[in-house]
């Protein structure tokens, strides 16, 4: 049986180290966000002075923020509570394998699905979902508690951590398929990264660049994303460990030009943590050959070229891949939307066939393995039990998984059947089983980003003065900064919002009544250092919609212009705080008139929460991501070094 010990130790702790980043990201936003000052107030979300049980109420709404009341807070100071708690455990982990354990990563897990239901529209992304779902795998894979040496090793390893292979495969395919089933004519034209470098949600730094590649380059790249997200997944359940690395790289080499060129928040780096499920502790520690191992080297080498050949064969065929005269590619897609359709249809059972074998191949290793070398007879029992168990628990969330991937197309919603439905939506709400195929499907701004610019005046006549955002465009002479895994929700849903008109974003009216108040919390989300109107507030407030572009090179390196933009209209008329539609419109979201904040009594808590409070805020988000997590590896290579130099004073 495959050893993978060592290399689910290292996801458990790669885990910890999104889970960090998660709940950090998260704490710096509470005040703007959720507090009560916010832009959408966490309290509208719980009833708090309702007179029931707490156990009525975790049932009606499952969040720890309902012993606010109970320890002398108000949910925004719960918040804090919550996710403070959050990234110091997540840190431990981090840290100190020890830590490491199912009973932590169920509190993780939980504290953070506290958060998300309270999240409304800001939390309502899809690596949300998928830390969730990942993270409640962690709680079957993670041992229940760690030796002194930290050395457990069970037949069941394996299989639990087959799991996240398996929501790495539905993930990418589901990303891929959807792209051409959406019938968008910009993927089907191979023309998608002539845009999407421009129209993504946050670009990177590198993205102008990347924008600028020869079109016919990134037409080469638009059909290789296809081969990565269509093909590639297929090959992480491949007998052959070798094929598997190298679909580990290639992930790699993906994520990692993603994370270059895109603030995706931490989602890449939870993609590239589940694709250590690719690896076994073979990887990381090279064992002596054996006798014959030559032979089954070279079998292993010949499947490699021959896998791959056939895959690069397919691939030249497929997107009708061509050098021209002046040596440079030609790609078009070689088959119709109708035979794609077709082979979608064939191949969404093929692949949950496929991933029956290969869980069906998995237990049937462990089971084996628990009977045959687990010494002493109650042992093996108890082993060969615990095995039974953790097999009943994968099967059941592996048949869950199936309903949310057979709807990659509409013809095998009927094939499910109805009792697995009704589990599924029995267990729906809380994220443990979740649709990848709902985000990003089409490519939009083709004619331009969209983009809402917000200003203020003290006058209608103007003049009008943008509020400057940290993350998104706006001034047209700024490129934006490389800000993962920090996830700035705000910044993040202005871009949703540019998509639709602002009665579909109800948020926006809220944003717009604290900018008219020059409310701090929500201040604190846009750029301090460029403020509009000092420490004062407009009179009215304006949404005006504009349609951006990269510059091009000549223009960005003679005026130093990284976008160009044309105006398009209002995107919302002007708002003042005598507007009454805009005053009804907040008590309807309870945003005014609505049920007043709870009194802290805990005034010790709250000098505690206001000092933290006041230390991060001097310091830029992604900085203090990243900062603390230097802080974690130091801790780490020290506490290496001080046990190695132990170990070498013994001997």
């Amino acid at each position: 049986m495959v050893e993978v010990r060592y290399t689910r130790n290292l996801f458990l702790r790669g885990m910890c180290i999104i889970y960090l980043f998660a709940f950090l990201s998260l704490y710096v936003q509470i005040p703007g966000l959720y507090g009560d000052n916010g832009i959408l107030p966490a309290r509208t979300q719980l009833n708090l002075k309702e007179k029931s049980t707490l156990l009525q109420k975790i049932t009606q709404k499952p969040t720890v923020l309902w012993l606010a009341s109970y320890i002398g807070l108000n949910v925004e100071y719960m918040l804090d509570v919550v996710a403070l708690s959050g990234a110091l455990i997540s840190f431990l982990g981090f840290v100190s394998q020890k830590f490491c354990i199912a009973p932590v990563f169920l509190t993780l897990w939980a504290l953070y699905y506290s958060v998300f239901q309270v999240g409304q529209v800001f939390m309502q992304n899809q690596w949300d979902s998928l830390l969730l779902e990942a993270g409640f795998l962690c709680v079957l894979i993670a041992p229940f508690l760690v030796t002194a040496k930290g050395k457990i090793s069970k037949p069941s390893d394996g299989l639990t951590f087959w799991s996240i292979r398996w929501l790495l495969f539905r993930f990418m395919f589901a990303t891929g398929a959807v792209k051409l089933a959406s019938g968008c004519p910009v993927w089907w034209n191979l023309d998608a990264l002539s845009h999407l470098f421009e129209t993504q949600c946050l670009p990177g730094p590198l993205a102008w660049y990347a924008h600028h590649l020869p079109s016919w380059f990134l037409r080469f790249i638009t059909a290789t994303i296809f081969l990565h997200e269509l093909v590639v997944p297929f090959l992480f359940f491949f007998p052959n460990r070798k094929i598997r690395i190298a679909a580990f790289y290639i992930q790699l080499y993906l994520f990692v030009n993603l994370i270059a060129t895109g603030n995706w928040s931490y989602r890449d780096f939870l993609v590239i943590c589940m694709s250590i499920s690719l690896l076994d502790d073979q990887f990381f520690y090279k064992r002596k050959s054996k006798n014959g191992s030559s032979f089954t080297t070279v079998l292993s080498t010949l499947s490699c070229l021959v896998v791959f050949g056939a895959i690069t064969y397919a691939f030249v065929v497929l997107f009708k891949i061509r050098f021209a005269e002046n040596w440079t590619l030609t790609s078009e897609i070689a088959f119709n939307k109708g035979q794609y359709e077709h082979f979608l249809i064939r191949v969404l059972p093929v692949s949950i066939c496929v991933g029956v074998i290969s869980l069906g191949f998995t237990i049937a290793g462990a089971v084996t393995h628990s009977i045959l070398t687990t010494k002493g007879s109650t042992n093996k029992i108890i082993t060969t039990l615990t095995t039974i168990v953790y097999t009943a628990a994968i099967g059941s969330l592996f048949a869950l998984s199936v309903v949310p991937f057979a709807s990659l197309h509409t013809s095998h919603n009927a094939t499910i059947p109805a009792v697995l439905r009704q589990y599924h939506t029995k267990v729906n709400n809380y994220y443990i089983s979740n649709n990848y195929n709902g985000i990003f499907r089409r490519v939009s701004g083709v004619n331009g980003r969209p983009e809402i610019i917000i200003e203020g005046s003290n006058s209608v006549e103007g003049p009008w003065k943008s509020y400057e955002f940290l993350y998104k465009p706006g001034n047209v002479n700024n490129s934006l900064p490389l800000v993962a895994p920090h996830s700035p929700r705000l910044d993040w849903q202005m871009w949703f919002a540019a998509q639709t008109t602002y009665q579909q974003n109800p948020w926006i009216m809220s944003l717009t009544y604290r900018l008219l108040n020059g409310q701090k919390e929500v201040l604190g989300l846009l750029n301090n250092v460029q403020k509009p109107f000092g420490d004062k507030a407009p009179k009215y407030i304006r949404g005006t919609l504009y349609h951006y572009h990269y510059a091009p090179w000549r223009k960005t390196w003679n005026d130093q212009r990284w976008w160009t933009r044309e105006k398009v209209g209002e995107y919302f008329p002007i708002f003042s705080l005598d507007h009454s539609p805009l005053m009804e419109h907040l008590k309807g979201m309870k945003i005014l008139g609505g049920s007043t904040p709870l009194r802290v009594t805990n005034e010790t808590f709250k000098i505690i929460l206001d000092f933290i409070r006041s230390l991060v805020t001097k310091i830029e988000s992604s900085l203090l991501l990243w900062s603390i997590f230097t802080a974690g590896c130091a801790i780490i290579m020290t506490s290496h070094g001080g046990n190695t130099a132990s170990r070498n004073k013994k001997k």
